[in-house]
């Protein structure tokens, strides 16, 4: 939950700002100049915002496009990133975005026509090939969606440009809004899983696994195109009858031949946010697991590693054919 509202001078009277605050009216509310003022001093405390994250509603003014990190995406020539928002309602253990900003509040950009532009001008650049853009990479791209309204502007934009392919990753089951519009085959929704102990365990906040089934059912069953993320796999004892206890109740609903693509990749993170996020939570296990550093890279020794890859790709392609399947190369 929200426990007050942030909002820049400049967007105090911007319409998407208006809708929030009709839909947020009990909150207090703080005018502020700039979001950094809120969001990127030094001397705050991650774990406790995390409890009682306030909204910062602001106005990106730059970088509303950006080519995404080696690695991240489906293999397409040209990948670039967008986020409308900073930060998750989530509260999963193993998610950089703790290691990367000072800040739990949630920042929301109401300016949606400047990055709508930018995505146009993108993809004027590749007239005669697929561009993908992908939401989802510092937030969660549907969670927060009846207060963002994200969808609303950001699917049809999508739509209206031949060349233009989008990502939405989530964890979330808000699709309703998906629901009302028209499906476009270019707009691909990625649902991210982890089996189901290192849910329980990590995933704080995060809808059961059997709920975002459900919401990648009713997605398929309209005509939309879904996509699965397995990642990251989580190493813990029983992870492989984990694993493939999940798959079996992902594919107990989902046909696999009405996927899009799906990806699997081990838990790994930068040494420099392995470090942050291990300090926030001295006591938790996953931290005090054997890892190993490769190239600025922090996760699970070599060998462990490619058995916990092999093994579930192993299982994996019994359901899916190969064609879709993208082994995750980023390193977030």
């Amino acid at each position: 939950m929200v426990s007050s509202i942030y909002i820049e001078s400049e967007v105090r009277d911007h319409p998407r700002t208006r809708k929030i605050l009709e839909r947020m009216r009990n909150l207090p509310i703080i005018e502020i100049e700039q979001y950094g003022e809120v969001f990127n001093p030094r001397a705050q405390n991650f774990r406790l915002q995390k409890k009682n994250p306030a909204l910062i509603i602001a106005r990106k003014n730059k970088g509303h496009v950006l080519a995404a990190p080696e690695g991240y995406g489906l293999g397409g020539p040209h990948n670039y990133y967008f986020s409308h928002m900073l930060n998750c309602i989530y509260d999963c253990r193993y998610c950089f975005l703790q290691g990367m900003y000072q800040s739990a509040h949630q920042i929301l950009f109401v300016n949606y026509e400047d990055f709508g532009e930018q995505i146009r001008q993108v993809a004027a650049r590749h007239p005669e090939q697929a561009v993908w853009f992908y939401s989802g990479y510092d937030c969660d791209s549907l969670a927060n969606e009846p207060m963002s309204r994200f969808t609303d502007y950001f699917l049809p934009l999508v739509t209206s440009v031949d060349n233009a392919w989008m990502e939405l990753r989530t964890k979330s089951t808000q699709v309703r809004s998906m629901l009302k519009l028209e499906p476009c085959k270019r707009i691909v929704t990625a649902f991210s899983f982890t089996d189901p102990v290192s849910h329980q365990k990590l995933e704080h906040g995060v809808p059961s696994i059997a709920k975002r089934i459900g919401a990648m059912r009713r997605l398929v069953d309209a005509g939309w195109t879904v996509g699965l993320r397995f990642d990251p796999v989580v190493y813990h004892k029983d992870y492989q009858t984990a694993f493939v206890k999940l798959l079996d109740q992902v594919f107990d609903t989902i046909d696999p031949q009405k996927l899009h693509s799906v990806s699997l990749g081990n838990f790994r993170l930068t040494r420099d946010h392995f470090r942050k996020v291990a300090r926030l939570y001295p006591e938790e296990p996953l931290f005090a697991q054997e890892m190993t550093l490769d190239n600025g890279i922090i996760s699970y020794p070599h060998e462990r590693e490619q058995e916990m890859i092999e093994y579930c790709e192993l299982q994996l392609l019994k359901y899916i054919p190969r064609q879709c399947y993208h082994p995750c190369e980023w390193h977030g």
